[in-house]
């Protein structure tokens, strides 16, 4: 898992263990707006394209997810 993705979950919510965490979504640590916030660094940092199809709890569960997520969509480029 990528360093600067822990970084950028941690700048939105820093109460949480991004290492084992797999319920960012369903117990609600990260809501709508800080889904907002995080698709966006996504993309900027990681020069990706989050589609909203892409844009599910699956894929934002935990970091992990959200890594394979982002290799996804850079490997699409």
């Amino acid at each position: 898992m990528d360093e600067r993705l822990i970084e950028i979950l941690e700048d939105i919510q820093p109460e949480v263990d991004y290492e084992t965490c797999t319920t960012l979504i369903d117990d609600h640590y990260l809501n709508s707006l800080a889904i907002i916030s995080l698709v966006a660094e996504l993309e900027e940092e990681f020069d990706i394209t989050i589609p909203t199809v892409e844009i599910i709890p699956e894929n934002f569960n935990s970091a992990s997810a959200m890594w394979e997520m982002i290799t996804r969509l850079q490997d699409e480029n």
